[in-house]
């Protein structure tokens, strides 16, 4: 698949062009809660343009990439899934006001769109250099997918990286926040506010995501310009998804399991498609439609099976469990005097 350097340079610009109008038109200055009817829409919208691109790769490249950039599109959003529960530990954590929790998603994924694109350039490097490295991702997440299931029910922790700490111990911060603003003035000085940290512990935590959805995108297709472009267009639907799914995702409890075995699964094609290309006879190039298939295939699979579970009658709870709860208190710690 051949992307002249004009075709390139056009896509970038307007999947950029796309997320500002967002950013700085639609929701600049709109200080309204991000509804889930809002994110409905703005949801569908973005789909509908992965979508577009999809048929457009159809027409323009034929079935073949049409088919790669669909695969990695759907493990690209399904991986993103997962990284909403980060997200919300990161914007509690930061207690980050509801009315600008769009601005902040939205420029931290500007962020992660930038360093992401770094890193498909240096995969896709050193793919087409060395067919040794098809050995490294392919055992990279079969080793991350075990990671996963050894961790199953563990909270969600948020460690600080690099990024994070430098700009914290660099830029001078104020501890409240100044509606939209990045920066402000107190006592003469000028100071950052806590929107600017949060922005790029967002950007940076999603990051770390890629270390595994990378490699995973490249045992689907090996085509710089549409792994770059799933990527994209998975994350500039993940703000709607946030807002869309903040209580959905809690009910996919088999979601983990999931993404375990599609990690497995696309390790194992990695690891075949290297040893195809060394010619070992035994090791069959897994084709697209089945790498549709079972990445498909398994998220049905989990949807359903969350949901069903989900349905379950709990434990009932007590009279005063009930009004404990309603209250925000914990009736198991009550400290009020008999």
């Amino acid at each position: 698949m051949h992307v002249a350097p004009w075709v390139w340079m056009a896509t970038i610009v307007a999947i950029f062009a796309i997320i500002l109008i967002d950013l700085l038109v639609i929701h600049r200055n709109d200080t309204r809660e991000f509804t889930t009817r809002r994110a409905a829409f703005w949801s569908t919208f973005y789909i509908g343009l992965a979508v577009l691109f999809g048929v457009g790769v159809w027409i323009f490249a034929g079935a073949q990439y049409a088919g790669e950039y669909f695969g990695g599109f759907v493990t690209e959003k399904s991986l993103s899934i997962d990284n909403l529960f980060v997200f919300m530990v990161i914007l509690a954590r930061f207690a980050v006001p509801k009315a600008l929790q769009h601005t902040v998603l939205m420029a931290g994924i500007i962020i992660a769109l930038v360093l992401r694109g770094i890193f498909i350039a240096v995969g896709a490097a050193a793919l087409s250099a060395f067919t040794w490295v098809f050995f490294v991702f392919g055992f990279f997440l079969i080793w991350t997918a075990v990671g996963l299931l050894r961790h199953l029910g563990e909270d969600e922790d948020v460690k600080e990286n690099f990024l994070l700490r430098w700009a914290k111990r660099v830029l001078p911060t104020t501890s409240e926040y100044h509606g939209q603003s990045l920066v402000t003035r107190i006592d003469g000085k000028r100071v950052v506010t806590p929107l600017l940290i949060v922005m790029i512990a967002i950007g940076s935590t999603d990051v770390m995501f890629a270390i595994d959805s990378i490699p995973a995108i490249f045992g689907l297709t090996q085509e710089p310009y549409l792994v770059f472009t799933a990527n994209a267009f998975a994350l500039m639907g993940l703000v709607q998804l946030y807002f869309l799914l903040g209580g959905l995702a809690e009910r996919l409890v088999y979601l983990t399991h999931g993404l375990a075995f599609i990690l497995g699964f696309i390790g194992v094609k990695l690891i075949l498609h290297a040893l195809h290309e060394y010619h070992v006879s035994w090791a069959p190039d897994v084709p697209i439609w089945l790498s549709l298939a079972v990445i498909g295939g398994t998220l049905v699979a989990v949807a359903v099976a969350s949901l069903a579970s989900s349905k379950r009658p709990g434990p009932k709870k007590t009279v005063e469990e009930q009004a404990a709860e309603q209250a925000g208190t914990d009736p198991a710690v009550d400290t009020r005097k008999q």
